[in-house]
């Protein structure tokens, strides 16, 4: 008698004389988990969150977790389509949507993405200069993403995300930047400075032309001038074309009338 034999003999027993025997099995789904039920190797059901009992042999069950994954990808060495070695290291968001084809199709399923993004990365970065890996830096990562799902799929996996976290430039290579990036700061603060040049002199031009036209504005301007330096105290010397008129009042240097 084999075991199925003996299994189908068992299904007739009491369970109490079953689980006597030690035919009952036990099998416990957490919430973010989904079972795989195996009888003698073969898939037989999917088991929920929850409790389960299977009678008789050969009852096997592998759990799957169905969480989301953060893997990193370890920095490497890349060159860029100008020859410059580069360092990039990339965070990949996942979960496993077909637990099934994750555990039939692949051995270690997240080992498998882990592999397929240090690829496709290398061929992202390899088409690109450095100057375009800069500006694309946000869509380098839209861009493996997009070619990581392709991938993924084949084994149950669903990607999330793909985040550039680091990019490493060789030392000579940041020292250029830092060059580039005071020069450009620099010339704006010049061009700031220039700016507000033109505007004071502008500014100085349209008093000019408004002085010119206006004499009596000129005059205007001249007793306030006046005023003020007399209320700090200050000396005023006013040299006249003509001598004073009579009944004219001349300003002594204390600001005051005599």
């Amino acid at each position: 008698m084999d075991d199925i034999q003996m299994s189908e003999l068992m299904a007739g027993f009491k369970p109490r004389a079953a689980s006597k025997l030690g035919f009952r099995h036990r099998f416990v789904v957490r919430d973010y988990e989904v079972g795989l039920l195996y009888r003698y190797g073969h898939l037989e059901d999917r088991l929920t969150a929850g409790r389960h009992v299977r009678w008789g042999f050969g009852w096997t069950v592998e759990l799957v977790d169905l969480r989301l994954e953060t893997i990193t990808v370890a920095s490497q060495d890349i060159l860029t389509s100008d020859q410059v070695g580069i360092r990039v290291t990339v965070l990949v968001e996942l979960q496993v949507t077909d637990p099934v084809k994750s555990r039939h199709s692949s051995k270690n399923s997240s080992g498998h993405v882990y592999s397929a993004t240090q690829q496709i990365l290398r061929s992202q970065v390899s088409n690109r200069s450095v100057d375009v890996l800069i500006s694309q830096r946000m869509e380098l990562g839209s861009n493996v993403r997009e070619a990581l799902m392709l991938e993924a799929e084949r084994v149950g996996i669903s990607i999330l995300s793909v985040h550039i976290k680091d990019v490493t430039f060789p030392a000579e290579l940041k020292k250029s930047f830092s060059e580039v990036i005071r020069a450009r700061q620099e010339g704006q603060a010049a061009l700031e400075r220039a700016r507000g040049e033109t505007a004071a002199l502008r500014n100085l031009a349209n008093a000019a032309r408004m002085l010119e036209n206006n004499p009596a504005l000129q005059n205007l301007r001249w007793l306030q001038t006046i005023s003020e330096l007399g209320a700090k105290g200050g000396s005023v010397v006013v040299h006249l074309s003509e001598g004073p008129k009579l009944g004219s009042t001349p300003v002594s240097s204390e600001g005051k009338t005599n």
